[in-house]
């Protein structure tokens, strides 16, 4: 610990002498803003990190544990889930991203932990895994629009880039619900598929470089497994004119990775899936086209989290076990680089153009600055304060008005 926060002050130092807080940085225009915004699940806060200025803007408080958050795809907003103490319900903070201040707060219910926002910034979907509901929130009103029932403790609802489709992961039934979503209605179930023991993440892949959505991912982390759904389309639909099946959902395949996988990262090309597979300190790469597993390979200690650069060349992951972050080339199918952060780094988020990414370190509550585009590879810029176990980092960034 003393090593890291020397190696901190070192860096800081550097950058302090050589008198200008944007060497080697993207020159910004005047009125360019870009904030990270970190939930602090033990202090019931939001740390607002400047990304320009590099420094820690301020500390919102919002309510008991934040976990999960999400941006406006429309709006200079950003969501924070507040899971709420035991035995009461929890609840949505919203944040104006221009003021950097909560401006409304929408009741929700019980152990809601993550939010999933359609691309029109209209509707965000909670999933409460301690009243077995999803709640349908209208981001615009800022209101809970209606909930519906779902399988036993469902850790996320997620709206699919068409907006069809609801999939939610229900953990303790170890089962996945689909839902029809139309504007007049509440979501309607659709299907459910069992067999998927600790059903946690999901990734929902487009049909080519389109928005439709055919298919969908969950890990199965009680069943060292991922399952791999086929998303039913309307009759008359192109998608479902090539092929007949995809008029029905149906199971694709359950595919076998390594031990309790956690997370699915997805190359923005929708190509391949990496799970990252915790107990075994591996990831698998999954072909979506072909619904299987390309290989499984050792990454790091206790893998967590993964994140694909936007160019589909480098998957970022978490080791969380081993205070550091590799940087595995996709191409090659190795690692390429490796860089120490602050202890238990987890959460992961990019800055606007992805030349610096942000690890949450969930054991020393604080988030580690990587620069992605150093000639010598990857290397730590800073670390900054987050509060204690940072749950969820998003990153928002716009031009101010005059």
């Amino acid at each position: 610990m003393h090593r890291r926060i020397a190696a901190s002050a070192s860096l800081l130092s550097l950058v302090a002498m050589s008198g200008c807080r944007h060497f080697r940085f993207p020159d910004q225009p005047a009125n360019y803003r870009e904030y990270a915004y970190v939930t602090s699940g033990g202090n019931g806060t939001v740390s607002v990190l400047d990304l320009v200025q590099m420094r820690q803007d301020r500390v919102l408080q919002v309510g008991a544990n934040p976990t999960g958050a999400a941006t406006s795809p429309t709006r200079n907003e950003v969501y924070v889930v507040n899971t709420g103490a035991a035995g009461r319900d929890g609840s949505l903070s919203v944040i104006d991203a221009t003021r950097n201040a909560v401006t409304a707060t929408v009741p929700l219910h019980e152990r809601p932990y993550q939010i999933s926002v359609d691309t029109q910034g209209r509707r965000g979907y909670v999933a409460n895994a301690g009243s077995n509901t999803v709640s349908v929130v209208d981001l615009v009103n800022h209101r809970e629009l209606t909930t519906v029932g779902t399988g036993e403790e469902p850790g996320l609802a997620k709206i699919s880039p068409d907006g069809r489709t609801l999939v939610v992961s229900n953990r303790k039934a170890g089962s996945v619900s689909l839902y029809n979503v139309t504007d007049a209605d509440a979501p309607q179930l659709r299907a459910t598929f069992d067999g998927c023991t600790g059903a946690t993440d999901i990734a929902i892949i487009p049909l080519d470089h389109t928005q439709v959505s055919t298919k969908a991912f969950i890990a199965c982390s009680g069943d060292d497994a991922v399952l791999g759904v086929s998303l039913a389309q309307p009759a008359d639909s192109w998608a479902a004119r090539q092929d007949g099946e995809l008029i029905a959902d149906h199971v694709l395949a359950r595919l076998r990775v390594g031990k309790t996988p956690v997370q699915l990262a997805v190359k923005p090309d929708g190509g391949e899936i990496f799970a990252s597979n915790f107990d075994s300190g591996t990831i698998s790469e999954i072909s979506t086209w072909t619904n299987e597993v390309g290989g499984t390979y050792r990454i790091g200690m206790q893998p967590s989290r993964g994140l694909v650069a936007s160019d589909n060349s480098t998957l970022w992951i978490a080791n969380f076990g081993g205070e550091s972050l590799s940087a595995y080339s996709i191409d090659d199918g190795r690692i390429t680089g490796s860089v120490r952060t602050g202890a238990g780094p987890d959460v992961l988020a990019m800055s606007a153009d992805e030349h610096l990414l942000l690890a949450g370190d969930a054991r020393s509550g604080d988030v580690a600055v990587i620069r992605t585009r150093d000639r010598n590879g990857p290397t730590l810029f800073t670390l900054l304060p987050a509060g204690a176990k940072p749950n969820a980092i998003v990153v928002k960034a716009f031009t101010a008005k005059p």
